[in-house]
């Protein structure tokens, strides 16, 4: 397969590695933003969206609804705490690894600073072999020093290995597209003009078509 093309990550600040021995910082309620990572009842969480709420009474407290997601099982929930809430800092690290390939027994990657070959079972690697061709560059995801999931890089090259004749495209959205199967089996609508052995360039977040590479 083609090597991983040009290559960059969306990687929260606060996901960086961490230094040994510190200290977990404590966040406020108030000041988790849309992605902050935080620690609820024993598990990391990403903060999809935050609403304040001031309360009109006097006495009232001021409350943060917190769309959450977490990172261990996907589940998706809505809470709400009180403003002066307090949340640790995960103990979340980011490694940059390189796809190699996957059998039956899992997917492997190299990583990226020791060079070990890495072995992870198809609940870490979700639906990432959509856009992972062999040495795409990405990190992997590390919650108290085990592997739960992968961060990919926000884009990735692909070359089309089928596509439909240009005149068979679907005009009705306005745009003209058609379908192409990409190398990694993922299909993808792209515009008429794009040919089989062209290599493109797709949005890891929404697998959608996003120019020429």
């Amino acid at each position: 397969m083609n090597g991983g093309a040009k290559m960059e990550l969306a990687v929260p600040s606060i996901m960086n590695r961490k230094e040994p021995h510190t200290l977990a910082a404590l966040i406020d309620a108030i000041n988790v933003k849309r992605r902050t990572l935080f620690e609820f009842e024993n598990n990391p969480y990403l903060c999809m969206d935050s609403e304040i709420s001031t309360p009109t009474a006097r006495g009232g407290q001021t409350l943060v609804r917190l769309k959450m997601r977490n990172l261990l099982t996907s589940a998706v929930t809505d809470k709400t705490f009180k403003a002066g809430e307090k949340f640790k800092e995960p103990d979340l690290q980011m490694v940059p690894v390189s796809y190699l390939y996957s059998d039956s027994d899992g997917s492997y990657f190299l990583d990226q600073d020791n060079f070990e070959t890495l072995n992870l079972p198809a609940e870490v690697v979700g639906d990432a072999l959509e856009v992972l061709v062999e040495g795409t560059l990405l990190q992997l995801q590390k919650y108290n020093g085990n592997p739960i999931g992968l961060q990919l890089p926000i884009f990735v090259e692909l070359v089309v290995t089928e596509a439909e004749p240009g005149a068979r495209g679907d005009t009705a959205s306005g745009g003209a597209t058609k379908k192409a199967t990409l190398e990694t089996g993922l299909e993808v609508r792209v515009p008429l003009f794009i040919k089989e052995g062209e290599k493109v360039k797709v949005t890891t977040e929404t697998r959608e078509f996003s120019g020429r590479a």
